[in-house]
């Protein structure tokens, strides 16, 4: 029987790490890589059963590259430590390893936002590559929204992967703040040229987009407020990059 490797990158999680690792105990092998935490994530995770590897956090995509470069598997599931694997998507991943059809399976992420599950916004159906053989795929490189790359076919999973992005308001601001600041990282690495009226027209259309187009207003309240903190993470995206670029002009 293939062997599965799942594997975690954390970083002060102990409010999530632990149910993130219950949710996967049917694995063979579970692999926590910590960026440095100051909270009781690494001790938890280690009594779980986890094997857990401190390294400092150099982005998203080098860190999960870090974790796949650990796994022993023949098979790879990657999630996050606020998502968690279902009994019925644990049987979907076990069947799918039996008998393969691909080197790569994506699964539908379901999202939930201050308490509510995100049934439009963009939010669903979230397609995501989460599991594969071990030695086909990598992760891209990038600092924030990393993306695993997969060589051959890839096919799809029907049970949804629970994710519980943002529990509080006050988590998506600090979210948006790390991510919108990584994110103009990358942007004025690559050269981009940014204006001033770029942030501003990039986070009204993110709005539009959220509430409109992907019809976040059947979410209710918090499809509004998903569409509000969309818009602010664009916003400040476009504006941290267009000051770097001011900085070092």
């Amino acid at each position: 029987m293939p062997r599965l490797s799942v594997i975690v990158i954390a970083k002060n999680e102990a409010a999530n790490i632990a149910d993130c690792l219950d949710s996967v105990a049917f694995a063979e092998e579970r692999i926590v890589v910590d960026g440095g935490s100051d909270d009781a994530t690494v001790s938890i995770a280690r009594d779980k059963g986890a094997r857990v590897e401190q390294r400092t956090f150099a982005g998203f995509g080098a860190q999960k590259n870090i974790a796949l470069s650990l796994a022993q598997g023949d098979w790879v599931l990657s999630i996050d430590a606020d998502e968690r694997v279902s009994p019925a998507l644990a049987a979907e991943i076990k069947s799918a390893i039996e008998n393969p059809t691909a080197n790569g399976y994506e699964m539908p992420r379901r999202s939930s936002f201050c308490g509510r599950v995100m049934r439009h916004s963009g939010w669903w159906p979230d397609y995501v590559l989460r599991l594969f053989r071990r030695g086909t795929t990598r992760f891209s490189d990038d600092l924030v929204h990393e993306r695993a790359i997969c060589d051959g076919p890839v096919a799809r999973l029907t049970q949804p992967l629970d994710h519980f992005a943002v529990l509080r308001l006050e988590d998506s601001l600090s979210r948006m703040d790390r991510y919108s600041t990584a994110s103009a990282e990358m942007m004025t690495a690559s050269g981009r040229r940014v204006t001033f009226m770029t942030g501003i027209s990039h986070g009204l259309f993110a709005f539009f987009k959220t509430f409109v187009l992907r019809a976040g207003f059947l979410d209710g309240r918090e499809g509004f407020l998903l569409a509000v903190a969309i818009a602010e993470g664009s916003y400040y995206r476009y504006m941290k990059a267009w000051l770097r670029s001011r900085r070092h002009g």
